[in-house]
């Protein structure tokens, strides 16, 4: 649900940037050094010929001290990632996150290099999304990963009045999964009821929860007779 969302939205292309040069193999290590100092990024990438052949992170190239030599003799600490012109939001921040790396080289269908993606500009466009600026209800809840279903997660919510803006596998251990869905309802109570009556825990906290309510109370009551 959320990649249908994000699949959507405003054309990802129009956010490639050229704003920083491309190394290239016969740049000398102090002048990469002195490109780092000039940009908050946390590597660059090197291009022969629009070819990517990879990225140079800050972190390796400040510890390099042979200032005049030039990068090609180091190409062992390239780091390989990319993404091309048509990868989505998320696509995007699971490549910023497993390479720990504020900037994404983006290549075309004929896997030239045509720029690169700023971690800041793609926070942006998400945060922009109708998943994460409608005022909705966040609800997790948990099942036997054997047991649970998506599509009757959203049916279940739909058919008590609600409307699912997005939904996803935040958690998973051994057997069981849990699912957050993000959705706009003006009766929670009716969807967690039905949620626990197919078998599903409620993990969220909700205020006013009728049915968190209703135990307490009961809890309550057995202490007082139980001090009797």
């Amino acid at each position: 649900m959320i990649l249908s969302y994000l699949r959507t939205i405003m054309n990802l292309t129009e956010h490639i940037s050229n704003q920083l040069q491309s190394l290239q193999l016969k740049d000398r290590i102090e002048d990469v050094k002195h490109n780092f100092q000039q940009s908050p990024v946390t590597h660059l990438p090197v291009v022969e010929n629009k070819i990517l052949l990879g990225c140079f992170s800050e972190e390796d190239i400040q510890v390099l001290d042979l200032a005049s030599e030039e990068i090609r003799n180091q190409i062992h600490l390239l780091h390989s990632f990319f993404a091309d012109e048509k990868a989505t939001v998320l696509e995007l921040l699971k490549i910023f996150a497993d390479n720990d790396a504020n900037i994404i080289p983006v290549l075309n269908q004929e896997q030239h290099y045509i720029g690169y993606y700023d971690l800041g500009d793609v926070l942006d466009i998400f945060s922009s999304t109708p998943f994460m600026i409608e005022q909705s209800e966040t609800l997790i809840i948990e099942k036997k990963e054997s047991d649970y279903s998506m599509t009757e997660a959203n049916q279940i919510v739909e058919a008590n009045g609600g409307k699912v803006l997005g939904s996803y596998v935040s958690n998973k251990s051994q057997e069981i999964v849990q699912i957050t869905l993000k959705l706009t309802t003006k009766n929670i109570n009716e969807i967690m009821h039905t949620f626990r009556r197919y078998g599903y825990k409620i993990i969220s906290m909700h205020e006013n929860d009728i049915y968190l309510e209703d135990l307490k109370n009961r809890s309550e009551y057995l202490q007082k007779y139980l001090e009797m």
